[in-house]
């Protein structure tokens, strides 16, 4: 027996022409019969770091009974020359998520997977407050469970006040440590279900990790680094996974 939160998270990797250039975390969501991978918008397009993937891979479980079977899915990025992916915006511009939709029809037969629905959003009646436990979910520096493939999770606080868009961006901050890999990874927090609205995931899905915060007048040898992470509000989602 294994939490499912497990199984929400996959492994993401990146390709260009054939050559492997990054990892990175990802979230499956569903909505009604559709579902989609999330992540970070930068994993797949950053014109900063000139990081231009084609398409990307991510490891699934084939087998209930033994999580050591797995297996690799593909997923490109364009179809004609056109990206097939979606990048979120709102009224301050990007936000750093990103969704593709997976074709369930070519999915293996026994895939193993949970998926996030909007049912896993944010409430009104259940306020999330400033220092509330959460827990990111993910492959920092790529590191896993070789074993069962299966993430690992770091434990987390929210650092700023949520619902407020910090400095005016759609995002929140978290008091984690974290590593290049855990990009795209969910930001989750624990509630109770009771009466089984959630289908035995009982998590909120908060956010969607982007990446740690740093202030540009930091001294680099004499300051360490804050410890501060970016997390931009998963209710991004419903905008990406319209229509």
């Amino acid at each position: 027996m294994i939490d499912a939160i497990l199984l929400t998270t996959v492994r993401v990797f990146t390709f260009s022409q054939g050559g492997a250039l990054s990892n990175a975390s990802g979230v499956l969501f569903e909505r009604g019969e559709r579902l989609f991978l999330v992540t970070s918008g930068h994993v797949l397009f950053d014109e900063l770091s000139k990081h231009f993937p084609d398409r990307i891979e991510i490891e699934l479980h084939i087998d209930a009974a033994n999580l050591g079977a797995s297996t690799s899915f593909s997923i490109p990025l364009y179809r004609g020359g056109e990206r097939v992916w979606r990048l979120g915006q709102d009224a301050a511009g990007e936000v750093d998520v990103a969704a593709i939709e997976i074709d369930r029809s070519a999915l293996p037969v026994h895939a193993l997977y949970r998926a996030f629905s909007p049912r896993h959003l944010l409430r009104p009646s259940l306020p999330v407050e400033i220092g509330s436990s959460l827990l990111v979910v993910g492959y920092p520096l790529g590191f896993h469970d070789t074993l069962h493939h299966l993430p690992v999770v770091r434990q987390a606080v929210v650092a700023s006040s949520f619902g407020l868009r910090f400095q005016g961006l759609g995002v929140f901050l978290t008091d984690a440590r974290t590593h290049r890999g855990t990009s795209g990874a969910p930001v989750v927090m624990r509630v109770d279900d009771e009466n089984g609205e959630l289908d035995g995931l009982p998590w909120l899905l908060l956010g969607i990790h982007a990446s740690r915060f740093d202030i540009g007048s930091r001294d680099l040898e004499l300051d360490e680094a804050l410890g501060l992470n970016c997390a931009w509000y998963a209710d991004i989602l419903m905008s990406l996974t319209a229509g």
